[in-house]
């Protein structure tokens, strides 16, 4: 089933689009170009690229069914086939789950790979026609989505068939080798900083500068593209922290953050989780567009242009949408449950009223997508939710989770209780790597809305974190992400990764089988090994 789908996607790779900028992003798979001359002119380098990424919004939505329905909240409706079904119970025959089934994200790696040749081959005809600033940027971008979208099947499935060079012909599976998790993420380490053509992975480029270089930005249709390539740093941030870097980890994430913070005293200044943030925080999902202040990186989607996932379709409830998944009342409890959240001198987890209601039929829904009170998305049908490859609350928690694994607790438990601003309100800080910027007195000058950490923007109480206790600070950071990431594909990778530090899936287990009618039953399967991999990945015969 497996090699029939990555042939047939072979012949769907090179769906990229000429005509003009307004159309790049209708995407019709019946046009399809010859791979042997699709990039014969300049601006078929930037066209090409479009059609990686209208590859890349088909899987959007994907990682989330595959991990959160599996994951500590999601649970499958009356409504729900009986793939969603088999992927919720932890089956490991899924032979034809249209869910399961990995063939798209391969669709995308095989469009990077023909690009980047291709690309190659253009340059290299024609050197005096080239912009190379572009040029590297292009590869860089390519390379990141690349190494992102290897990460992600790493997350899902534990493995990945591996393969660099294009696919012109039809090939047996046999002929490419299959990666375990730990080989992938060395694999995406070697993408990003070794590169392709003597170009790694951190060149950028602005497509708004090159689409629509006469508008003012914040007028300009392309002002978001560039939200649609994950950000290296960020990126190559979480590689890091799967392949125990921690250092790494810290010195990529806190260094652009540093440099945000340095760069303005705005209110609403991006990746600072602040007043100003929780003030919007609804609308980090319910907007026409990504929310500055929280967005590193974003799928976008316009329902108008034929772009559009199925988010609404699961968790909505209105006609045309089907309420496939529901959120658990047992992960909803966690959010009042005092010993799982404390909530210190609030009342209430307000995170709670943005993620679940009820519907008109008193049944629960994720709602974070469109509430009802929706002013972005005035009809069910608009499915165009942008999809967080990276948000900025992300960031806290992967910078806590390195600190953590360095026996820096104290910086740790700040970024996810009341922030750096909570330890230094007049600044001077003296944590190694962290600035004044942080904090109310800002190196610009004072800083209205300083950092109050994940917790602390909500009036929370503290955390709990121990010092010498590595494995149980993890914990107490996983456990804040499941109030954090509902319904976003975040949370259960981490379950994963911290399940594997540990050499223990009871980290998965014990807050995953909870939501089950029997458990225990659910906790064999977590436990068990199918095939040489771990039960708590999903299982498909690469072969």
């Amino acid at each position: 089933m497996m090699k029939k789908n990555i042939l047939k996607y072979v012949l769907l790779s090179m769906t990229f689009f000429l005509g003009a900028c307004n159309d790049f992003f209708n995407v019709e798979t019946k046009n399809v170009l010859d791979h042997d001359g699709y990039i014969t002119e300049e601006s078929e380098m930037y066209s090409g690229y479009i059609g990686i990424m209208t590859k890349v919004q088909a899987i959007g939505d994907k990682v989330i069914y595959l991990t959160d329905t599996r994951g500590e909240l999601l649970e499958p409706t009356k409504n729900a086939p009986s793939e969603l079904y088999s992927i919720y119970n932890y089956d490991t025959d899924l032979t034809g789950n249209s869910y399961a089934d990995p063939a798209a994200y391969y669709d995308v790696i095989i469009a990077c790979n023909d690009y980047l040749s291709k690309l190659y081959d253009y340059k290299t005809e024609n050197p005096a026609a080239i912009n190379l600033d572009h040029y590297k940027a292009l590869v860089s971008c390519t390379l990141r989505v690349k190494a992102w979208i290897y990460l992600t099947l790493g997350k899902i499935y534990g493995e990945a068939v591996w393969f660099n060079d294009p696919v012109r012909e039809m090939k047996d599976l046999n002929d490419f080798p299959v990666k375990n998790l730990d080989e992938i993420v060395e694999g995406c380490l070697d993408l990003l900083t070794k590169g392709f053509d003597g170009i790694d992975g951190t060149n950028t480029m602005s497509w708004k500068e090159w689409l629509d270089p006469n508008t003012e930005t914040a007028e300009s249709t392309y002002r978001y593209w560039d939200y649609m390539t994950p950000e290296f740093f960020a990126l190559y941030g979480e590689l890091c922290l799967w392949h125990g870097d921690y250092q790494k980890t810290v010195n990529v994430i806190l260094n652009t953050m540093n440099a945000k913070f340095a760069s303005t005293v705005n209110d609403a200044t991006q990746y600072m989780h602040n007043v100003k943030l929780t003030g919007t925080y609804s609308k980090i999902w319910d907007n026409t567009n990504p929310q500055p202040q929280e967005t590193v990186s974003a799928i976008i989607y316009n329902y108008q242009g034929n772009q559009t996932n199925s988010l609404l379709k699961h968790f909505g409830t209105e006609s045309p949408n089907e309420y496939l998944l529901a959120p658990s009342q047992v992960g909803m409890d966690r959010y009042t449950d005092p010993d799982f959240n404390p909530l210190g001198g609030a009342t209430s987890d307000k995170r709670s009223t943005y993620y679940f209601a009820k519907d008109k039929s008193g049944n629960y829904v994720i709602q974070k997508y469109r509430p009802s009170n929706s002013t972005a998305r005035t009809y069910a049908y608009q499915d165009d939710v942008h999809i967080y490859i990276y948000r900025g609350s992300e960031l806290y928690f992967m910078l806590a989770e390195a600190l953590n694994n360095l026996g820096r607790v104290t910086e740790a438990s700040a970024l996810i209780n009341q922030g750096v601003n909570g330890s230094f309100p007049n600044g001077g800080v003296t944590w190694d790597g962290f600035t004044d910027d942080w904090t109310g007195a800002s190196t610009l000058g004072t800083r209205r809305y300083p950092d109050l950490g994940i917790r602390g923007a909500f009036n929370l109480g503290n955390r709990e974190f121990t010092r010498g206790d590595a494995r149980a600070n993890d914990e107490a950071i996983l456990d804040e992400m499941m109030l954090e990431f509902p319904a976003e594909g975040k949370i259960y990778p981490t379950m994963v990764r911290m399940a594997r530090r540990y050499n223990d899936p009871s980290i998965i287990a014990d807050r995953v089988c909870p939501k089950y009618a029997d458990p225990e039953a659910i906790r064999a399967k977590i436990n068990a090994e199918v095939g040489g991999k771990a039960g708590y990945f999903v299982h498909w015969n690469l072969k």
